[in-house]
Order: structure tokens, then C-alpha cells, then sequence
């Protein structure tokens, strides 16, 4: 066991804070709405600034909002370990996702404060901005800035459905920092988070120690038909782009279907025009998702479905264009970083297990730039986005233990980048 092995996160202070923090931006159905750059994240973010100040960390905010609050090492010249995840919800979101990996890295330094631990490495807690992409897509704004995977100009030029632009939602909350996005190196990177999917709570383990992130693609989709009276136009006559629709939703099932167990196809948004109920739809945009973790079967699904829904659209006398709109390769996270994650879960004497990730998060983009790697818990039936979203007190603070103890072997192992 670590030589600072009685160091210990205090669980009732964590589960406190995901109590209490779930009033920003509460629902009726008990969950959470706190879209990223609104007045409740604005809110949520001023709570954990004052956190940090009780702790006297080093608190800084960069260019594209995202919050660093930092408990300085013993050493100045080695790069900062940094953990953390992100504060910003879906419309209908739960009280864990993204919010209970800064929780409990909270918790982590919180426990080396009051201990009186210090390491060799500033170990560094972030909230990055925009990581769900609900409000300005594409997701993981923040991080892709920072790992420069977009550039700061396009991250600024993001805007809502409302028309806002993402730069001017940062000015407008007092969120647009002055340290530039990515100006350091790190050392390495941990994210805790809920799993989001049934396989650790199925597997009855606490732990999921993820070896990497599945590649995904988004994609638009619109179809353009011929709008026509509902009433006087014969069905062999009409070039209806919802029915045209439908079918590509079978093709995509279809599709996930045809690549094995792992692939994944999803059409969460349709949209038809004109939307009257005796009009035949003229134009269908919707979105498609295409998820595996090998980026050569992600290839072979979407050029499967290229070429059936290709010929739908022929068929039905319909325009098809599908165009990509983002995309993250598959992410293998660094070997190091798993070890000492796999090895702080059994000194914890925690059933757990290696685990994909099937849902995209900061640290995949992370993952270009430093080692890195993620730990998941369980939740109840695997439920996330959901306001019915749920971990157990006791697999929190299983997870933000198992987070410091990885912390601190990887304080001893990083010397320098």
C-alpha cells in the first residue's frame, strides 16, 4: 500500500456537494438543465470558485471559459497532473454526469489539504466549458481548444439555436479568461466519471478501468422531396422525404446491426418541413451517429450506409446529402496511466474490470496531448442524459478514492514531458 495510505477522501463531504449542487439549474423531474454558459452554469461555476479559494488553490481562468484551480507540489519545474470533467448538463441531464468527476476531484484535493500531503507535481482540478454540446455543437469544445484540435476562433464562432455566439455567452456570464487555452504541458490527465452504460452494474463491479474511447461520427442528413396536397396526390405519385426518412432509420438499425455487437447508430433529431398535417413533407433533415471502437468498421458502416440510403433516395425520387459534421477517431488511452488505475482499484480490495468507453469525453481529446486515462462507476441501469440518473453514495466515494490513489502513483512516476 502507498506510504500515504491513510489519506481518505471524506465521502459525506463528496455526497454533500452532488446534493447540493444539484440545485443549480434543478428540474421538476429531479434532475438537472445547466446548459453550458447559461445562468446556471454561471451559478454552479461561482460555487466552485469559492471552493477552491477556501482551499487556497491558484485559480485561473482560460480563454474559452474553462475553470483551473490548482493546490501547488513541492517541485515548480514539473508540469501539473490534472484531473477533472465538466459542470454543463444536457436539457433534461442528471445530477452526475460530468459534474461528480470535478466533485470528486474536489474531494481529492480537499484530502491532501487536510492532511497536509503535498506532492512533487501541482495537482490541477479543471472544469472544461461546453463539454456536452447541447447548447453549441460540436461537444468537448473546451478540451479539443486546449488540445488544439479546434482553434479558438472557431470554438468563439459556435452559436445556438438562438443565434448566440459561444464567444459572446462566455463574455456575457464574466467567463471569458485571459490565460491562453493550452498554454502548458501536463503531466498526465485522469477523468472519473459515471459510466453511462449497464455493463459495470451487470458485471457487479465498482470499477471500470477504460483502456480507451470508440471512434464516432456525426453526421446531417437532408432529404429533399416534393411538398404536395395530402389529399389529391396518389402515393405511387409522391416523393414524400419523411417517408424517405423512415426508411433511412431502418437502414441505420440495419446498418449497427450488420457490424456486430459493438456498433452503435443513432438518429436523434428529425425534422420535417413544412409541418402541416394534410402537406406532403417536402424536406426531412435529421442526424446520424455512427459509434465502434475500430475506425475501420466506423468505415465499412458508413459506407454501407451511403450507398443503401443512396439507393432509397433513387427509389424514391428524393435529393439525399449526407454530410459529416464532426468526428473523433477511436482513442487507446496510455498503458501507464491504466496500471495505476488498475492497481489503486485492487489495493482498494474493489471488484473491477477493463472497459471501453462508449461515449465521447474530454479526455479523449486530452489523450492527444498527454498520457491519460479515464475510471468509471456504475449507474443505475445504466442511465445517463437522463434526469433519472443515479450512482450509489458508496460508489462515488469508491471512484474518487481510487482517483487519488491513481494521483499519487502518478505523482511518484512523471518526472517531466
Amino acid at each position: 500500500m502507498h506510504r500515504n495510505a491513510n489519506i481518505a477522501i471524506d465521502g459525506d463531504r463528496l455526497n454533500e456537494d452532488i446534493a447540493l449542487t444539484s440545485r443549480f439549474g434543478a428540474t421538476a423531474g429531479g434532475g438537472i438543465r445547466r446548459l453550458a454558459l447559461s445562468a446556471e452554469d454561471q451559478a454552479v461555476r461561482d460555487w466552485l470558485a469559492a471552493q477552491g479559494d477556501a482551499l487556497g488553490c491558484r485559480y485561473t481562468i482560460d480563454t474559452m471559459g474553462s475553470q483551473f484551480l490548482r493546490l501547488e507540489g513541492r517541485d515548480p519545474k514539473l508540469p501539473p497532473l490534472m484531473m477533472g470533467s465538466h459542470l454543463d448538463t444536457q436539457p433534461t441531464g442528471g445530477r452526475y454526469d460530468g459534474i461528480y468527476g470535478v466533485l470528486a476531484g474536489l474531494a481529492v484535493l480537499r484530502a491532501f489539504w487536510a492532511s497536509g500531503y503535498v506532492p512533487r507535481h501541482s495537482i490541477e482540478l479543471v472544469n472544461w466549458t461546453n463539454e456536452e454540446g447541447a447548447r453549441f455543437a460540436p461537444a468537448m469544445t473546451a478540451s479539443g481548444v486546449f488540445s488544439r484540435v479546434f482553434t479558438l476562433e472557431q470554438a468563439y464562432s459556435l452559436v445556438d439555436r438562438d443565434g448566440v455566439r459561444l464567444g459572446d455567452a462566455l463574455q456575457a456570464i464574466g467567463y471569458k479568461g485571459e490565460e491562453p487555452c493550452g498554454a502548458y504541458p501536463l503531466a498526465a490527465y485522469f477523468e472519473l466519471h459515471i459510466e453511462q452504460g449497464p455493463v459495470l452494474e451487470n458485471e457487479g463491479k465498482t470499477i471500470g478501468v477504460v483502456t480507451g474511447v470508440q471512434g464516432m461520427r456525426w453526421f446531417d442528413v437532408t432529404l429533399t422531396g416534393q411538398e404536395a396536397h395530402a389529399g389529391t396526390t396518389p402515393m405511387e405519385l409522391r416523393h414524400d422525404a419523411l417517408l424517405a426518412a423512415a426508411r433511412l432509420m431502418v437502414l441505420a438499425a440495419d446498418v449497427a446491426a450488420a457490424h456486430g455487437p459493438d456498433a452503435k447508430t443513432t438518429i436523434g433529431i428529425i425534422e420535417a418541413s413544412p409541418g402541416s398535417r394534410n402537406v406532403v413533407p417536402g424536406k426531412v433533415c435529421m442526424t446520424l451517429d455512427l459509434r465502434h471502437p475500430d475506425d475501420a468498421v466506423i468505415d465499412r458502416m458508413e459506407a454501407d450506409f451511403r450507398i443503401q440510403a443512396a439507393e432509397i433516395a433513387a427509389r424514391a425520387g428524393i435529393e439525399l446529402s449526407v454530410k459529416e459534421s464532426w468526428s473523433s477517431p477511436s482513442v487507446p488511452f496510455d498503458p501507464a496511466c491504466i496500471a495505476m488505475v488498475r492497481d489503486a482499484a485492487a489495493k482498494l480490495r474493489l471488484g473491477y474490470g477493463d472497459i471501453i468507453s462508449g461515449a465521447g469525453h474530454d479526455a479523449a481529446y486530452m489523450a492527444r496531448i498527454c498520457p491519460t486515462t479515464m475510471i468509471f462507476i456504475p449507474c443505475r441501469d445504466g442511465l445517463s442524459h437522463n434526469e433519472a440518473e443515479y450512482a450509489t453514495p458508496d460508489d462515488i466515494v469508491a471512484g474518487a478514492n481510487v482517483l487519488m490513489r491513481a494521483l499519487m502513483t502518478a505523482d511518484e512516476h512523471f518526472d517531466s514531458v
